[in-house]
């Protein structure tokens, strides 16, 4: 089976693994030691920059580079994106990400989930990650205002952050409450403003609207999600893609989460007003009641 020949127009997971065993056997000797360390562990080719991969497997970044290409890519960022796709081939199902869950042992769930756990956040935190979170914090920090939309499992991540967001600027719109609001709220943006479209596959349709929608009203747009072949990457002024693998039923969202923190902590870092309004905020609710002391 050639590379192509999926229906989807991109290699499984076994056909990209069936390649990497001949390549560690045939290929030159830092290639062959690469495709053997990736046949044990492909999430890490599917999150990590060229520099970052190099660095965990212990060779030069030169030869992620020959073995992407040995592995049929014209370079590393497709071969990225194929890993990438073929993960979430596996996973799309939650039903099936379940079902592989039962009859393991419960030491080994634990370990998986720990593994796993460090490995998306130390992902997270690689340069060229960091860099995106970097540009988006400019874009959230000069938007007239901003729109975070998520819903169902990701509808806990945009309230959070409309939520901390707003608790340190004045841009972040109230957060959405109902279906209504999403169609509502995006048709009144326009060039000034920033929608921050938040979906993971299985790809929620209103969020899909929400992100088609601002396009068409000429906003500028950040999608979190998990790879180029989303359907709000495409036409996205800004890309955001957090590691999600894991063995838990759904794709785990620790290092969205941690993507978030680390978004509004650049941003207030650089903001000479968000500790005022924060304090503001602070003292309005401690003076309310809302707190117990």
């Amino acid at each position: 089976m050639t590379l192509e020949s999926v229906t989807d127009g991109g290699p499984t997971l076994d056909d990209l693994r069936r390649r990497l065993s001949a390549l560690s056997r045939d290929a030159a000797p830092e290639v062959a030691r690469l495709a053997d360390w990736m046949l044990e562990q492909p999430q890490e080719a599917a999150f990590h920059s060229v520099r970052g991969l190099a660095e965990r497997a212990g060779v030069n970044a030169n030869t992620v580079v020959r073995l992407s290409q040995a592995l049929g890519f014209e370079g590393f960022e497709a071969c990225r994106g194929a890993f990438q796709e073929a993960l979430r081939q596996r996973s799309d199902l939650y039903s099936s990400r379940a079902a592989r869950l039962r009859g393991s042992e419960r030491d080994a769930i634990f370990r998986a989930v720990r593994a796993a756990s460090h490995q998306a956040i130390d992902a997270l935190f690689e340069a060229d990650t960091l860099a995106a979170i970097e540009r988006a914090a400019d874009m959230l920090l000069q938007a007239r205002q901003v729109h975070c939309v998520g819903v169902r499992s990701c509808q806990a991540l945009a309230h959070y952050l409309a939520y901390t967001g707003g608790m340190a600027f004045p841009n972040f719109a109230a957060r959405m409450t109902g279906p209504g609001d999403i169609h509502d709220l995006i048709s009144e943006t326009g060039t000034a403003d920033v929608v921050v479209a938040i979906t993971f596959s299985l790809y929620s349709v209103e969020t899909v609207r929400a992100f088609e929608l601002a396009k068409r009203q000429g906003a500028r747009t950040i999608a979190i999600t998990d790879g180029f072949r989303s359907p709000i990457a495409a036409g996205a002024d800004l890309v955001l893609t957090p590691p999600m693998f894991g063995p838990q039923a759904l794709p785990s969202l620790i290092a969205a989460f941690a993507m978030a923190e680390v978004l509004i902590a650049a941003m207030v870092a650089r903001s000479d007003r968000a500790l005022e309004r924060i304090a503001g905020f602070e003292t309005r609710l401690l003076d309310s009641g809302a707190y117990v002391r």
